[in-house]
This record gives structure tokens, C-alpha cells and sequence, in this order.
């Protein structure tokens, strides 16, 4: 077979061609169209063909990038909801958390009605090796008054103000070195000072001096406020004494404070315009 291919098929080829044409020839005289123009006709066909097959590929490129369009649009319009979406997340998250203070606030208005407070949000945070201070936003036309204490919505101390204008106060928390504050250890009812200490600021913490008897002390030991003298209000919660240590010179011992307010994170906090004084 494959020898008789070889030998007879550029023959068979060339017959099947004559017979291709012979076809054409009697399809064109039978339908009475002219001969020419059948030929144009046949040898046409293939090239209309493939420009239709272009064209229609022209179109489906067309519609791809209509429908790239329209998904980008979409796709804009959908990045527009989200964002939108996440902006009223943080706002309801916001007010969420501002509720919960002044839920926690209102509990604690009830437990000490001694107190009458302002709301205040902290604007601008001052933080140095030495120094410890926040702006707020409210002044002498809310009532603010140098020498009033800021708390937290527990009632922990954050610190006292020391400077105030008509619309902004700032406040000397007690990790800062210049404060001092008179304290009370809770479950001792040992009288002392918490102050701002420049070794243990960057730690966020301070010292509890001046104690009588500080191997009485134990870690976990509450330190409020004492109130004498009428400065600040009593009871409220300072920090907890973490533990004890010497001082460089050997002689005095003063405990380390935790402060109960977490000041690096403070968003809002409530000053105190008037309490009852301790005799």
C-alpha cells in the first residue's frame, strides 16, 4: 500500500483536483450564473470568510473591554460602600466605647457623690525622660481651675491640673517627676507620698515614699489618695505597689507603684471641679 502511494498518489492528487474544478464548472453553467464570476465567487469565499471570523473577533474584543469597564465601575462603587461601611464601624465603635465610660462613669457617680466632674478628651500627649503631661480640651469656661485632679471613668487617678486656659488645661499625671501627691495605702492605712520617680517613669510607674513601715507593705497593696490637707479628693485609687526597693543611698526604702490608670492610652477623662473636703 504504502509503495503504491508512493508511486501513484501525486497522480491521484492531481485527478482529484480536476474533478474539484470539473464541479465547479457544471455548479456554475447549471445555476446560470457566469463562469467568471462563479471563480471570483469560489476564490472569494475563504477571504469572506475569514473577514467575518475578524469582524467578530473585533466585536468580542470590543465587548471585553465593555465589560472591563463596567466591572471597574462597579468595582469603584464597591470600594465606595466599604468605605463608607468602615467609617460608620469606627464611629460606632467610637460611640460604643465613649457609652462605656460613661456607663462606668455614672456607676461611679453613684458610689461617690462627693464628686462633681467634667468630661474632657485628651488633644496632645507630652512624654520626655523626665516629664509626663496631657492637653485637654476643656478650660477655665467649663470651670477647669489649676490644682483640679483628672481621673478615669473607675475614678483612678491620671494626674492634676497645673496649667489652664479659657478652652484647654494641661495635666501633670503622676508618673511625672514634679508630682507629688499625698497617699494612703489601703489596707495598712499607712500615710505616704506618690511621686513621680525619673528612674521609673520610662516604665510607667512611680514611687511611694516617706513610708513608716514598708516592710509591711505587700505586692498587690492598694494606694489611694489620703485627701488631707483638702487638695485632692480621698479614696481615689493611685496604683498597686508592685514591690520594694532601696534608694542609691542605701538608708530609705520606697515602694514601686503600678498606676491603676492606663495613661498611655487615655482618650477621655473626667476632671474634678468639686468634692468633699477630709477633715
Amino acid at each position: 500500500m504504502k509503495r503504491f502511494i508512493a508511486k501513484y498518489g501525486i497522480w491521484l492528487l492531481g485527478g482529484l483536483a480536476v474533478m474539484v474544478v470539473a464541479l465547479c464548472v457544471i455548479s456554475a453553467l447549471s445555476s446560470g450564473t457566469p463562469l467568471l464570476r462563479n471563480i471570483a465567487g469560489v476564490i472569494a469565499s475563504p477571504f469572506r470568510s475569514a473577514g467575518a471570523a475578524v469582524s467578530g473577533w473585533v466585536d468580542s474584543i470590543d465587548d471585553h473591554f465593555d465589560r472591563v469597564d463596567s466591572l471597574q465601575e462597579e468595582n469603584d462603587a464597591l470600594r465606595a460602600q466599604v468605605a463608607e461601611l468602615e467609617r460608620q464601624l469606627r464611629n460606632a465603635q467610637k460611640d460604643s466605647e465613649e457609652n462605656r465610660r460613661l456607663r462606668n462613669l455614672l456607676e461611679l457617680a453613684s458610689q461617690r457623690r462627693d464628686l462633681k466632674t467634667v468630661s474632657a478628651r485628651v488633644s496632645e500627649r507630652s512624654v520626655s525622660n523626665w516629664a509626663s503631661t496631657i492637653t485637654l480640651n476643656r478650660g477655665t469656661a467649663a470651670g477647669i481651675a489649676i490644682g483640679n485632679c483628672a481621673i478615669d471613668e473607675y475614678g483612678n487617678l491620671v494626674g492634676v491640673v497645673t496649667d489652664a486656659g479659657m478652652n484647654w488645661c494641661t495635666v501633670t499625671t503622676v508618673l511625672d517627676t514634679s508630682s507629688s501627691i499625698g497617699a494612703t495605702v489601703f489596707r495598712t492605712e499607712q500615710v505616704a507620698v506618690a511621686q513621680g520617680k525619673l528612674g521609673l517613669m520610662s516604665d510607667g510607674q512611680l514611687a511611694l515614699t516617706y513610708l513608716e513601715d514598708a516592710d509591711t507593705l505587700i505586692s498587690g497593696d492598694l494606694v489611694v489618695t489620703s485627701g488631707l490637707g483638702g487638695y485632692y479628693p480621698a479614696g481615689l485609687s493611685i496604683g498597686t505597689v508592685t514591690e520594694l526597693r532601696t534608694d542609691a543611698g542605701g538608708l530609705t526604702q520606697y515602694a514601686v507603684v503600678t498606676p491603676k490608670a492606663n495613661i498611655a492610652h487615655l482618650t477621655q477623662v473626667f476632671l474634678v471641679t468639686e468634692f468633699d473636703v477630709v477633715e
